[in-house]
């Protein structure tokens, strides 16, 4: 499987974005997608992600201003992400389990003050 994300870029706090990943391959395979982010000097954490039956899960840190979506004819998961913080900036990554874990090249996220 494989993943590409885009959609990143600079934006002002408060300010929003729309992160897209495109899986293409064995995406049959798929069995689990997220969203993670790794902050500068820092470890990658997880962002959101599908459940095994299908709810969305988030960090505390973004509940209530990201959400997760997917459209399964378009084999794309999204990432709204609203009212923006410097916190956000990241590096975010989409993820897929099919069964292996695979990750997308990671999209830039730069949130200024």
């Amino acid at each position: 499987v494989q993943l590409v994300e885009t959609g990143g870029g600079l934006v002002q706090a408060g300010g929003s974005l729309r992160l897209s990943c495109v899986a293409s391959g064995r995406v049959f395979r798929i069995n689990f997608m997220g969203w993670y982010r790794q902050p500068p000097g820092k470890q990658r954490e997880s962002v959101a992600a599908f459940g095994s039956d299908g709810s969305a899960n988030y960090a505390d840190s973004v509940k209530g201003r990201f959400t997760i979506s997917r459209d399964n004819a378009k084999n794309t998961m999204y990432l709204q992400m609203n009212n923006l913080k410097p916190e956000d900036t990241a590096v975010y990554y989409c993820a897929a389990s099919a069964p292996l874990w695979n990750w997308g090249q990671g999209t830039q996220v730069t949130v200024s003050s």
